[in-house]
């Protein structure tokens, strides 16, 4: 399959290692039509439209949203976003949220480990900054996984939880700011089962994505597409999905041309940049 829109990537303003300028740079070097970017609970200051044309390149301004629902925490992409003040607000309070979160967890590992990892807690703010933290530290971690695993993952002793937002009240801030609002990565749930039924609601869901990587689930059916099939059939969804790019890769996965196609027409018109 060629993929040729990418609509799951992070930047340095959540927690991914690219800059906006490399991960436009990174996007036509793999020759995609379009890039999405998503960072979590905040969308990109350098971006000022919902969708930029660069070149031959469109940037579409996004959002991952982490939610809580009666199940478990799941999150929702909302894309062409336009901020609403209310959606803004929250936005604010999520990165006051992390900041407080991160310097907990990061005290929780320093006095665990004995090491000082060097981290001055900042907005956007995620665990796998705290990861590579560890890894770069004299502590005996080679991997980032391994740190999840034993430290930071949900339920290890040095984990703090956020205070999300509900799922409705999630959906209802990204339904107001954005084109459309969708699941991101279904199969990497606890239940993927119930996180799919929450799809009625929406308009979308992550189709293409790199299920390959470690899940929550040891049963391989976990990672059998056709459930996210049928759920994009009964409820006439737009299948989405990308790389989910936290390091310097793209087109890991992504839309094949005929999806890509079907989602840009839900998406408003690209603003030309130079």
């Amino acid at each position: 399959m060629s993929v040729v829109a990418d609509l799951h990537a992070h930047t340095t303003v959540s927690d991914g290692t690219f800059s906006l300028d490399g991960l436009i740079e990174t996007a036509r070097e793999a020759g995609l039509d379009a890039i999405a970017v998503t960072d979590h609970d905040r969308y990109h200051p350098e971006l000022s439209v919902p969708v930029e044309r660069r070149g031959d390149l469109l940037v579409v301004r996004g959002i991952e949203l982490r939610v809580e629902t009666d199940h478990e925490r799941v999150d929702l992409l909302g894309y062409g976003l336009e901020p609403t003040d209310a959606l803004t607000a929250e936005v604010e309070r999520l990165q006051q949220d992390r900041v407080d979160r991160g310097r907990r967890i990061v005290e929780n590992v320093e006095a665990e480990l004995g090491v000082d990892l060097g981290i001055d807690p900042h907005p956007g703010l995620g665990r796998p900054h705290i990861a590579r933290a560890v890894v770069e530290s004299a502590a005996d971690y080679d991997a980032v996984g391994d740190v999840f695993d034993d430290l930071i993952g949900d339920d290890c002793s040095c984990y703090v939880s956020r205070n999300v937002p509900d799922f409705e009240t999630g959906r209802e801030l990204l339904e107001e700011a954005c084109a459309f609002v969708g699941l991101a990565h279904p199969l990497r749930y606890d239940d993927p089962e119930a996180a799919l039924e929450l799809t009625a609601e929406l308009d979308a869901v992550e189709r293409y994505y790199p299920y390959d990587r470690p899940v929550s689930l040891e049963d391989a059916e976990a990672l059998d597409p056709r459930p996210v099939e049928a759920a994009i059939a009964d409820h006439d969804l737009l299948a989405t999905g990308g790389t989910d790019a936290h390091e310097q890769e793209l087109a890991v996965d992504g839309l094949p041309r005929a999806a890509w196609e079907r989602v840009r027409e839900r998406l408003p018109e690209p603003v030309e940049l130079a």
